[in-house]
């Protein structure tokens, strides 16, 4: 089964990873492009940049596509990420942000190999007791991905494909819904 889990930063999407494929060491896990690009050498800039976070989005697509087909993998993080953190701060520069073209085929393409999409939005209060970096930004990309991901709001879920679970409450209960949709 390939597995992604969405959310803002500071929501518990790579601690829910890690207690997943803790129980279940047959999923390899993929780390956030993010790290992976950091890893290559890529030098970002300070707070989030449009530019950055394309090439994040591209590196998203590019994981999925790349992945084996059969093997059971969880990625940290998927391309409507990216795409919820580009349209924030492409509003926020004035710029409408969209996919379009040959990269909006690729998002799609991506999206098609995954057999779940896990969303892992932010509660009130915090489960996050730490200062986060960009709070606002991060407040407004989980309103953004709530929209996107609840209301299929950019219609890339049509037919309910890749199933879509939102997980919340302690970590364990987020690991036993994660667990129970894997199995399904």
């Amino acid at each position: 089964m390939r597995i992604a889990v969405t959310g803002t930063h500071g929501s518990g999407k790579t601690t829910l990873i890690d207690d997943f494929v803790a129980t279940r060491p047959a999923y390899r896990k993929e780390v956030e492009p993010y790290w992976s690009l950091l890893q290559r050498g890529v030098v970002f800039a300070d707070g989030a940049s449009i530019p950055d976070l394309e090439e994040q989005l591209e590196a998203s697509v590019a994981m999925l596509l790349a992945a084996h087909a059969g093997e059971d993998m969880i990625f940290d993080r998927c391309p409507i990420d990216f795409i919820a953190y580009l349209e924030v701060v492409g509003e926020k520069e004035g710029i409408d942000w969209t996919p379009s073209g040959n990269l909006l085929g690729r998002i799609e393409k991506a999206l098609a190999t995954l057999d779940l999409l896990v969303f892992v939005p932010l509660r009130s209060p915090d489960d996050i007791k730490v200062a986060i970096e960009l709070p606002r930004l991060r407040l407004s990309v989980d309103r953004r991905l709530k929209s996107i991901l609840r209301d299929d709001a950019l219609g890339f879920f049509k037919g309910g494909s890749p199933p879509i679970v939102e997980v919340s409450g302690s970590r364990q209960d987020r690991v036993q819904r994660l667990a129970g949709a894997a199995s399904v």
